[in-house]
């Protein structure tokens, strides 16, 4: 993540970056951000308000812009176009200066009296993720039951034991994001994301609540879009690193039984003199057929190591992420721990 620094010099310290991306939301724009203001000025005076309009149609570009003009706290980014929930959140996040981000839709379904709790537990320090969990759902049985079956799926797939992935009411901390790629709709399993670098997740209750205005963007369709984001992501952080060893056992695995077949049948053909193309064509077929699909697996998964080299290489990318460094600040020549 590239954050872009200008107006940094005309800023004061900024601990806290909300982002909070818009499509169409020209209803819940403006309570949005006067609960927001009135939140964050109790709390503290070193946050900033990131207003990205995903490629609205409606007043939502002009409102924003207007309240830009008005609270020199406020930064808004208007897209060209929709780009989806994800790149509007990455747009933010690209742009926040703060040390702590905090991320929720501008729907009004988010509280953002909720705030405080994610502030209070990141600011323990054992935390580098807070992410929201909605405990008592406002949303019928047909979105509720499969939300329900996709987070079990999705804990059990990333190995992180969260019980709300789909809510985008999350705080991060900065170093944290800045290692995280966002592309997709992956923006709700940026704690399985985070994960793999390392990071240490906890959740916190929040409260559901229905729209404060206009009409829901979301549809049961998404549901089955989520799937296919759980197998990326249970790839991701099995075989990112070396996808040899996941197409390279397909590979194998077909060659061996192909290896197998083509045996049995030479040994048809030598012990039983048997015409192997006749009786056996279609046999010999899907032998030669499974052969060279392995072989091709193989190759894939030699690709797949090729780039993963290639991705750490050229800007020196590691495959850990150090938290903390420890070093004495004592003046003098280092002293053996066994001295007395």
């Amino acid at each position: 993540m590239n954050s872009i620094n200008s107006q940094s010099e005309q800023k004061s310290h900024v601990r806290y970056s909300i982002v909070v991306p818009f499509h169409n939301e020209e209803l819940n724009i403006t309570p949005m951000y006067e609960r927001l203001t009135k939140v964050m000025e109790s709390v503290t005076d070193e946050y900033e308000l990131i207003l990205v309009d995903d490629g609205s149609t409606d007043r939502t570009q002009a409102l924003i812009r207007d309240i830009a003009a008005l609270d020199p706290r406020v930064l808004g980014v208007r897209l060209r176009r929709n780009f989806g929930q994800t790149a509007g959140l990455a747009a933010g996040f690209d742009r926040a200066q703060g040390e702590i981000i905090i991320a929720m839709d501008g729907d009004q379904q988010h509280k953002p009296e909720d705030i405080p709790r994610f502030i209070e537990k990141i600011e323990e320090g054992g935390y580098d993720v807070v992410s929201g969990w909605r405990q008592h759902r406002r949303d019928g049985f047909l979105r509720t039951f499969p939300s329900l079956i996709a987070n079990r799926l999705m804990a059990q797939a990333s190995g992180v034991p969260l019980h709300d992935f789909g809510t985008t009411f999350k705080a991060y901390r900065r170093e944290i994001l800045e290692r995280i790629p966002l592309y997709g709709q992956m923006h709700r399993f940026i704690p399985a994301l985070a994960h793999i670098e390392g990071a240490s997740i906890v959740e916190v209750p929040i409260e559901d609540m229905p729209r404060g205005g206009g009409k829901s963007h979301y549809g049961i369709s998404r549901t089955f879009r989520v799937l296919f984001d759980i197998l990326t992501i249970r790839f991701l952080l099995r075989y990112m690193a070396r996808p040899l060893y996941f197409f390279g056992k397909i590979g194998l695995t077909m060659i061996v039984l192909s290896g197998m077949i083509a045996t049995w049948l030479l040994a048809k053909k030598l012990v039983w003199h048997e015409d192997i193309f006749i009786k056996n064509g279609p046999l010999l077929l899907f032998c030669a057929v499974t052969f060279l699909g392995g072989m091709q697996f193989l190759g894939l998964g030699f690709i797949g190591d090729l780039f993963a080299r290639l991705y750490y290489a050229p800007e020196q990318r590691t495959t850990y992420s150090v938290a903390r460094i420890y070093r004495s600040e004592l003046p003098g020549k280092p002293k053996s721990l066994l001295e007395k």
